[in-house]
């Protein structure tokens, strides 16, 4: 079987940005996602590196492919998919971020009787999906500007989905951009949809589930069902980077 390269962060890189994600509290996090589908890392980028990984946007050899979500269905505006390696930074997050959202996701799978539980680092996980015939990398970057927004959807890219991705907001909002709220809708059973405004500032970053989250009934834990997406942009140009941990064929 083939074999590919699982693209690791040099170990300073690792080490910083795992002293960034060691300073959120990640019982509450754990909690959050939990309760309500999503959590709120606040303050995970600062405003120099939110302005950075923003300008990005239009150097095009970073990236491997460019969207246009009309075209698709998907909603309005764009957005365009890093190719490996990744920028230093996003390289570091996405590597320090995975093994505290698996212990989260395998506590999920215990309570939604799934039998997959995910390795405790990320570049195992990865090795998993490129042997799957995943390979191509799916952090993104986001860029949309008055009138656009993102149809509510899942992120699965493949039949190995790592169950929780994180999105950071780039730009202000009342300053950058009005409108273009962060959106999660959740489907339970027998029950009208229920939705999930979550309020993000210039470098926050929420966590929240892809496509399946457990919920505690009277008889137990039962699966309710996930999607995201962004409102209309009123006004100015709002800049998001995604982080998916699964890697897409």
């Amino acid at each position: 079987m083939k074999s590919y390269p699982t693209f690791t962060p040099t170990a300073d890189v690792v080490r910083s940005t795992e002293e960034r994600v060691a300073g959120h509290n990640w019982q509450t996090v754990a909690d959050d996602l939990s309760g309500f589908g999503c959590a709120v890392l606040n303050k995970l980028l600062t405003p120099d590196e939110c302005r950075e990984i923003a300008a990005l946007y239009a150097e095009e050899h970073h990236f491997r492919s460019h969207i246009h979500m009309a075209r698709h269905g998907f909603g309005k505006g764009e957005y365009r998919y890093f190719r490996y390696p990744l920028p230093d930074l996003l390289g570091g997050l996405r590597t320090a971020l995975y093994p505290r959202l698996a212990g989260i996701a395998n506590d999920w799978n215990v309570r939604m009787v799934i039998g997959d539980r995910y390795p405790a680092e990320h570049a195992a996980f990865l090795k998993q999906c490129h042997d799957a015939g995943q390979t191509r990398p799916t952090p993104l970057l986001l860029q949309y500007g008055p009138g656009d927004f993102n149809c509510l959807h899942q992120d699965l890219y493949g039949d190995l989905a790592f169950p929780l991705q994180v999105a950071i907001l780039l730009s202000e909002p009342g300053r950058d951009f009005t409108g273009g709220e962060f959106c999660l809708t959740e489907q339970r059973p027998r029950m009208q949809s229920r939705v999930e405004v979550v309020p993000l500032r210039q470098g926050d970053a929420v966590a929240f589930a892809v496509h399946n989250r457990p919920v505690q009934g009277i008889k137990g834990n039962y699966r309710v069902n996930l999607r995201h997406g962004v409102s209309r942009v009123r006004s100015g140009m709002r800049h998001t980077v995604g982080i998916i941990f699964h890697d897409a064929k």
